[in-house]
């Protein structure tokens, strides 16, 4: 058998990796238009950082080890075209300029994304970038250490993440971000929360600017020098860094008579099989069901990526296995403030046709008399005539993440707020409160779906 996977980072390796472990002797072959394999895209804020210098370490595994494995590893090669009634793909070798066809048993699609670039008079000078390859991480990380003042433009997770990275390193920053909010998957208020909780960092070297739509940047010899908004200012720096969002890679999908979702990227069966015999697809490039009420959704994320590029390559080998969906279940971290989420926000809720009851709740995430004590900012949103959990955000310390990931859990397992309110958190000063925070939103939230 001849498995051709398209796109080698997280899906993609996952997924040749784990057809080759399970039919030893199929011909796997990756190829990307990359210049690198098997790489944690999602380490690059921390590499730019300086969190550690080496920019190896974001390499899972190399091109090298792949080959020893067994699996063939074409770097530098674009796929063209995909020939589902021929079994073919047309691929074009960038180094050569050359192009050639080659056959395929079974053809796994893990195209991912690409950065989104808003049309902005400039947009192409030589010092923008996004934050999505290696080299975009390398390129950027050596002109910060030449510049002094840093514009981003966005205001999602990696947005915020590139702040801690240029603040860390004594940079000026100013994160412009056109919508009302930053981090706008998260609830208003909670957004709010964010804002606030990073803007009292004892780091005062950047601005958080909201409702500021970016109208031109201004450059001079090739090189962006200032930014221009919508409501008069006028920005200096030295470069521009693009997080605005990222779109799925599924045009070469759709070109082959492959059904696109609704969200625009690939849709895919419960065995991550597409429209098309034998082609499967996984990671960014795909949507999946999600677990609360079964609607496809299109989360990009490397943990979902991973474990769908598992699933498709089982499949692929014949090995009958489900991907049952996702949560949303995200967590980053910005200059000591750490937030979280998982299932639906109230808003979300709202948009399903849930009737969502909510609580929030403000408490110290363990004994007050504990020095790194802080306060978390806990909402839960449950259904109100069932009081079955559909999801929560929290903002706080380090802790923030490990409510939420017990709250994933009660997801998957359909828990009411009274039943999780019977759960047996583990309980130390140092690590929570007497009765633990979740715990305690759960106890207000229950009392309140009684009095319905």
């Amino acid at each position: 058998m001849k498995i051709i996977i398209i796109g080698g980072v997280a899906a993609g390796a996952k997924a040749a990796a784990k057809s080759k472990r399970m039919l030893p002797d199929a011909e796997v072959h990756i190829y990307t238009q990359d210049t690198h394999v098997s790489y944690s895209s999602c380490g690059l804020p921390y590499y730019i950082a300086g969190d550690f210098a080496d920019w190896h370490k974001l390499i899972v595994r190399t091109k090298e080890e792949f080959e020893k494995s067994g699996i063939g590893i074409h770097l530098e090669h674009r796929v063209t075209k995909i020939l589902p009634a021929d079994k073919k793909i047309l691929i074009k070798n960038l180094s050569t300029n050359t192009c050639e066809f080659v056959k395929y048993d079974k053809l796994i699609i893990a195209t991912g994304s690409h950065p989104f670039i808003p049309e902005i008079k400039n947009s192409n000078l030589k010092n923008i970038y996004t934050v999505r390859t290696l080299e975009d991480g390398i390129n950027i990380r050596k002109k910060m250490n030449e510049s002094k003042n840093i514009t981003i433009l966005g205001g999602g997770y990696i947005a915020i993440e590139m702040i801690e990275a240029f603040v860390k390193n004594g940079l000026k920053v100013t994160l412009l971000e056109r919508g009302k909010k930053i981090m706008p998957s998260f609830d208003s208020e909670m957004s709010d929360e964010i804002k606030k909780r990073i803007e009292l960092s004892d780091e005062k070297n950047f601005q958080i600017l909201t409702g500021e739509a970016v109208v031109e940047i201004v450059g001079k010899n090739g090189l962006a020098t200032k930014v221009l908004t919508s409501s008069g200012k006028e920005i200096d720096t030295e470069i521009i860094v693009l997080c605005v969002g990222v779109i799925p890679n599924s045009e070469i999908a759709q070109e082959a008579g492959i059904v696109i979702g609704k969200s625009g990227a690939i849709k895919v069966n419960k065995f991550m099989q597409t429209s098309v015999a034998n082609i499967y697809a996984c990671g960014d490039c795909c949507e999946e069901p999600h677990l609360i009420n079964g609607k496809s959704v299109w989360v990009p994320l490397g943990s979902t990526a991973n474990k769908e590029g598992r699933c498709a390559a089982l499949n692929a080998a014949g090995i009958y296995t489900v991907f049952e969906g996702v949560l949303s279940s995200s967590v980053t971290r910005c200059l000591n403030t750490t937030m979280s989420m998982t299932g639906f926000t109230e808003k979300v809720a709202k948009e399903y046709g849930y009737t969502p009851e909510t609580v929030t709740v403000n408490k110290h995430d363990m004994v007050d008399y504990m020095p790194e004590a802080s306060e978390i900012t806990l909402k839960i949103v449950a259904e109100k005539t069932t009081g079955l959990l559909l999801g929560g955000q929290a903002v706080g310390s380090i802790g923030a993440d490990k409510r939420i990931n017990t709250l994933a859990t009660a997801l998957v397992g359909k828990l009411t707020v009274k039943e999780f309110a019977a759960n047996d958190l583990t309980y130390s000063p140092p690590f929570s409160t007497t009765i633990d925070p979740l715990l305690d939103a759960m106890n207000i939230l229950s009392a309140k779906l009684s009095e319905n």
